[in-house]
Parts: C-alpha cells; structure tokens; sequence
C-alpha cells in the first residue's frame, strides 16, 4: 500500500509543481479588444467583433475555454470598447485594457489604421498583441510582442495579382498598369509590394502611380487622369469606403479597363453589392477570402457551420456575414488554443503558445503560419473575377491555376 501510494505521489507532482507555479486559477480570463460601431472603418470592424462575442457566448455557455495552465476550464470576460474609428480614441482605451482592466490577452481592432496606435502601446507594456487583420508591414520590424492572426502581412497579399498580370495578363496582351492607393499602413504596403513585384518581373509598364489620403470620398477626376494614362490594368487599393466610391464614380464616368481589381469585393461582397450593385461589380478582379472558397478545418466550425451560426446574431445587430466575420471567429480560435497550450498565463507563455500554433493550426480561414516576427505568411488569398448572376454576383478563382476554379476574362466588358 505505501508503495502504491508513492507511486500515485510522484505521479502528481509534475500536475503539483505546475499548479504551484502558476498561482490560483483565476475566476475569469478577460480579453481586452476594441471595436468600431460607427465611423469609416465600422464594416470592417464588426463583424470581428460580432464573431468574436458568440464565441464567447458560446464558450462560456458549455463552461469556459479549457486552460492548460490549471487544466479546468475557465469563464471568460470580453471586455470591448468602442473606439468609433478613431486612432486618439483608440490609443486612450488601448491603454485602459492594459494598466486599469489588467486584461489577460489583448486583441486589436480591425485594420492597419485602427492597429497602428496598439502596436506601439502593447510593445511598451510588453503586453502581447492578438492583430486580427492589421496587415501593415511595420508592425512586425523589431517587435517581439505581435502575431498576425486572420490574414497574411500586406506585402505577400498582391503577389498573385502581380503573377497574374506577369503570366496570363502578358500573354492576353496586357502591357501597362495603374496603381491608385490609400495612404496608409495597409494599402501603402501593399502598393509598394505589388510595384515591386511588377518592377522586378520587367514585363509590365507602370503608367500611373497615385496615392491619396484614405478618406478621400470622390474620385472623378483621378479615374480621367487615370484613363488618360491609357492603362490596360488598373489596380486600386483602398478599404471598404474608398471601393464603393470609387466604383460608383467609375460606373458613371463609363470608362472601362480590361483589368480592374479592388480589394474589398472579395472581402465584403454582400457590402459592396448593397451599395454598388452587381453591374458595377461584373468583371471585377479582386481577392479570393475563406469566405468564398472553402478550406478543410481540424478546429472549430467549418464555413457552412459558421455562417449558419453567424446568421443567427449578426444581422440581429445589422452585421453582414463577410471575410471580417471569419477573420473574428479564427481570432476566437486562436486565443482558444493559445488557452489550451500555455503553460501559464503570462505574456512570454502566450506567446510561445501562439507561435507554437505555426504551420499546424487548420481552421475555416487555411492554415494558421507565422513568420519568425509573427507576420501571417499562411491563409493566402488566391485571385478571382466576379461575374454578374443576375442581381447577385459570383465569384471565380482564376489564379493561381492550381487553385483555379474557371478561367479570367480580360475583355474588359
């Protein structure tokens, strides 16, 4: 008998030693996030936030997330404030989630601009930063307190459109290219990225090359400065707000190019055609998301599941479903496993945990990968073309070919 007993004793104490070291289970994790219900980027932000709340909903519904640490499951708290798409806003609350809440894990706001003011406040506090989608290439130089989490860095996201343009687009006769852009951390990188894809193939003319502030609402006369530079590709880079404004005042200016591709068709398609409708997105190019084009999870919901759950809630709280709405729920995946890794609950084991995820999480949005500054280098966002279906749209991935579900027009019509 004492033998046994030994045997059980020196069983436990590896479970002892760990319960020792990381204190008491705390009686709720709490989550610090931003969101933006009003303001330019409002439509991008939530949707995050909406997929982000039914996780939670639901993960403390059937008990709490499961924490390695203590191994038990634990409640969670989401604590989000709205910062109504203001940096100055933002950098406040971003600042009253760390030193006044004590959150345990911090997750961003949607989009370069509104992570821009976080990153810098979570490398001060060495608090580590959950980025759902800000892109921006600065962000991951000389920061070890960041990962990337729903969808690849800005300056791998335009290296298909670039391949495309290079490959299929010279081949059908293509030989001068348009760049109009935001100035900011998300579009500016990636028209630096796809400039620099083009420039270095040395198959394609840069013929126009234009940045302009991100809230710039008419864009009349730069479509006819545009056109003027007889272009037969014209790729424009800008958020949601910068799209719809953009290809309104192109449907009325009737000019036609036989490329054209935008961002955030692919991305808020249910957005864009509300306010652009489907014969100003015929023969659009834009990007392929998860939420067009299906990918195989090991965690968590697949697309089907996840629409169906997030039909339930989000249009109760006038939020479509859209690439944003997977970019909150793969979010929620990830601080799940993170929870479920981490050996504690301090900022250095969240990370380890985070980056330990790399190349082997598999969710709705691909396969979760980081780079070794925690840019998302997995979850690449093939080509496509959308074409009109009546009063709706769809959309077909035309590159790269190996993924290609039809073939690209270039006719421009």
């Amino acid at each position: 008998m004492l033998r046994r007993a030994l045997i059980c004793l020196f069983a436990l104490l590896p479970f002892a030693a760990a319960r020792a070291d990381s204190g008491p289970a705390p009686a709720e994790i709490k989550i610090g996030h931003l969101h933006a219900s009003s303001g330019a980027y409002a439509s991008i932000s939530m949707p995050v936030y909406t997929a982000l709340k039914m996780w939670v909903d639901q993960t403390n519904a059937s008990g709490g997330a499961f924490v390695k640490a203590y191994n038990k499951k634990i409640p969670l708290k989401l604590i989000s404030y709205d910062d109504q798409s203001s940096t100055a806003t933002a950098a406040t609350l971003y600042n009253q989630l760390i030193t006044q809440d004590k959150v345990d894990m911090l997750v961003s706001d949607s989009g370069s601009v509104l992570t821009s003011v976080a990153v810098p406040i979570a490398k001060e506090h060495k608090m580590f930063l959950f980025d759902p989608t800000g892109t921006g290439a600065p962000f991951f130089v000389d920061n070890p307190y960041i990962a990337l989490i729903a969808d690849p860095v800005s300056t791998i996201w335009p290296k298909y459109i670039a391949d495309f343009l290079n490959d299929d687009g010279v081949k059908a006769g293509i030989k001068r290219v348009a760049i109009l852009y935001s100035t900011n951390d998300f579009t500016g990188t990636q028209a630096n990225a796809v400039r620099g894809f083009i420039k270095n193939a040395g198959k394609l003319d840069i013929v126009y090359d234009q940045g302009v502030p991100t809230n710039t609402s008419n864009y009349t006369v730069l479509i006819n400065n545009i056109a003027a530079a007889n272009p037969d590709a014209v790729i424009t880079l800008g958020y949601t707000g910068n799209d719809i404004a953009f290809l309104r005042n192109l449907q009325d200016s009737g000019q036609k190019f036989r490329f054209l591709f935008s961002i955030y068709p692919g991305i808020e398609t249910a957005t864009l055609l509300k306010n652009v409708g489907a014969d100003g997105l015929n023969g659009l190019f834009t990007y392929v998301t998860s939420a067009a084009y299906e990918y195989k999870p090991e965690v968590g919901m697949n697309l089907e599941q996840f629409r169906e759950a997030f039909e339930k809630v989000g249009p109760a709280s006038g939020v479509e479903f859209g690439f944003n709405a997977i970019a909150g729920y793969t979010v929620a995946l990830v601080l799940q496993e993170t929870l479920a890794h981490a050996d504690a609950l301090d900022q250095e084991s969240l990370k380890k945990a985070v980056f330990g995820l790399s190349g082997k999480l598999k969710t709705l949005d691909g396969t979760f990968e980081l780079d070794e500054h925690g840019a998302q280098i997995g979850e690449i966002t093939p080509l496509g073309q959308i074409h009109k279906d009546g009063k709706n749209v769809k959309l077909t991935v035309v590159y790269p070919h190996e993924l290609a579900t039809g073939q690209a027009d270039l006719s421009g019509k």
